[in-house]
């Protein structure tokens, strides 16, 4: 079986560390990938894979890979998840595919990324669909995707886990259906999409795409998140059984029908939906999505100005909920205590909490947030002060050791801590600073997992903070990667510190740091290359 095309490395890609990023032939050289690829990656994307060579660039000396002998035994498939990478929108590269859209070992490939391949035509796509019956990852992000496209898919890949159409300027309301229904055999499709990207898609005037988003959330029995701004209005209309006045696409089942064939009818027995995850809620909308997805595990949700109980909150309800992100929406924002209820409740539940737009009032808030949640795996917050604060208050001395027992239990399993201090509206108070570097210097000494540590725009003096933790007893920060220390107020004593520690320190970010000055920096960077280490200093 001849399966590999000759060609050459493709050009590098822009942004990427490291210079190019390698194709196909050094997938191919790699032990772990004996065989055909099971994932393909044309587009940019987090996770890119390797397909085909791209095609040879003029002047290059790399020989080509030679095919596989006639009647030789074909080496073992990788697993889809071993994916290898490959050049991304590289213009020649999608004319191979153009021209040739059923490689030898298409029926094999689980995994294909086209995102931004927007040269490929909509018959290249329709082929792709058709001909790739085994994927269960397929990303069609600003492609030409539309209505013939989806209907393809829809039909053909009935083992299609992922989906992402984000950003398809064709894709329209109707078009999106046919993800759930072929009106050609009459039956539903694609009963195992569990993931379905939709962002960006251009809303219709008269409700059809929330009626359509009703559609899919109905007709898809997996569907576990439908990512598209219009998803809560669509699940209020399902709660609120207002299922006459959306209109019916032709060719389809009605919503009626759909919902009656999950066993639900008004008065009877309630509809509930799969999802796991949803986003960009409101709070007035908590009760209803919490009603109708009680199964929910991740969720994005906006709070408005004016403050209510904690108790009341919804979310309150969720006994699955462990990744939960809060916006506050208003101009002022809400006070961060109101969060310590609803964290309390979640407890050792929550690995991710992240809070946005939250005034920081009380100075011990945030230590008693992070104490109830013991388990957390990642925490971000975007804090700024309140507004009738009194910057010539009473300035408390600094003690000459920061106590790191605030936080006594710790956060064991924590591995990305991120704190932004927001100073645009007012000013943080002498002890906001106390008792924040206080509960830095506790959290720091206490999280052995950390990897990746922000501190951003901190108007505190941080040095104090990062003596006591390196001087602490069992080596703190052992597994520490990646720190930001970006617009904060920290001095080369603290880098001079960090560069002496046994840290895995991979990734250091000065930038605009008022203490950090040229010489300095110069003098980080000689004493990187002296010790060899593999340590990427950024400072402007």
């Amino acid at each position: 079986m001849t399966w590999v095309r000759p060609g050459v490395r493709g050009p590098p890609l822009c942004g990427q560390r490291g210079g190019w990023v390698s194709g196909a032939r050094d997938c191919l050289a790699d032990p772990c990938n004996g065989g055909p690829p099971h994932s393909w990656q044309l587009g940019a994307g987090p996770d890119p894979a390797a397909g085909r060579e791209p095609a040879p660039d003029a002047g290059s000396t790399s020989p080509a890979p030679a095919a596989s002998p006639a009647g030789a035994e074909p080496a073992a498939l990788p697993q889809p998840h071993q994916q290898c990478h490959r050049p991304a929108r590289h213009p020649a590269l999608q004319g191979q595919l153009a021209e040739d859209a059923h490689p030898p070992w298409g029926w094999n490939l689980s995994s294909l990324d086209l995102h931004g391949c927007s040269r490929l035509s909509v018959d290249v796509l329709v082929d792709l669909a058709e001909g790739l019956p085994q994927l269960s990852r397929l990303g069609l992000a600003e492609t030409q995707a539309n209505v013939q496209v989806l209907s393809a898919v829809g039909s053909c890949c009935q083992r299609l886990q992922e989906l992402d159409v984000s950003h398809c300027k064709k894709v329209s309301p109707r078009a999106l259906r046919y993800l759930g229904y072929d009106p050609l055999a009459q039956s539903l499709c694609c009963p195992m999409l569990r993931i379905l990207l939709a962002r960006g898609l251009e809303p219709s005037g008269d409700g059809g795409m929330v009626a359509a988003l009703a559609f899919l959330l109905l007709a898809l029995p997996r569907l576990e998140f439908l990512a598209h701004s219009a998803v809560p209005d669509a699940l209020h209309l399902l709660h609120g059984w207002q299922l006459h006045s959306t209109g019916d696409a032709e060719g389809f089942p009605s919503l009626e029908e759909l919902t009656q064939g999950r066993g639900a009818a008004p008065g009877g027995p309630q509809l509930t939906l799969p999802l796991r995850r949803v986003e960009e809620v409101e709070e007035p909308a908590l009760a209803t999505i919490h009603a109708i997805c009680p199964q929910v595990e991740e969720a994005g949700v906006w709070l408005g100005d004016n403050p209510g109980p904690a108790g009341g909150w919804e979310l309150l309800c969720w006994g699955h909920l462990a990744r939960l992100t809060l916006g506050c929406a208003g101009r002022e924002g809400r006070v961060l205590a109101e969060v310590l209820p609803l964290a309390q409740s979640l407890g050792p539940r929550l690995q991710t909490l992240a809070l946005h737009g939250f005034c920081c009032r009380d100075e011990l808030s945030l230590a008693a947030l992070l104490a109830s949640c013991p388990n957390l795996q990642a925490f971000s917050t975007e804090l700024h002060p309140p507004t009738d604060t009194d910057p010539d208050g009473e300035i408390p001395d600094e003690p000459s050791r920061w106590d790191t027992n605030l936080l006594p239990r710790g956060l064991p399993q924590l591995q990305s801590f991120s704190l932004t201090l927001v100073s645009t509206t007012g000013t943080f108070l002498a002890r906001h600073g106390l008792a924040l570097r206080a509960t830095l210097a506790s959290l720091l000494c206490h999280a052995p997992r950390l990897r990746t540590l922000r501190l951003l725009s901190v108007p505190f003096p941080l040095d104090s903070v990062f003596e006591t933790v390196l001087a602490a007893p069992g080596s703190p920060l052992l597994e520490l990667q990646e720190l930001s220390l970006a617009e904060s107020w920290v001095s080369s004593r603290t880098v001079w510190l960090l560069l002496a520690s046994d840290s895995c320190l991979r990734r250091l970010d000065l930038s605009h740091c008022r203490d950090i000055h040229r010489r300095d920096y110069d003098s980080f960077l000689q004493a990187v290359r002296k010790q060899r280490l593999d340590l990427d200093i950024t400072w402007e």
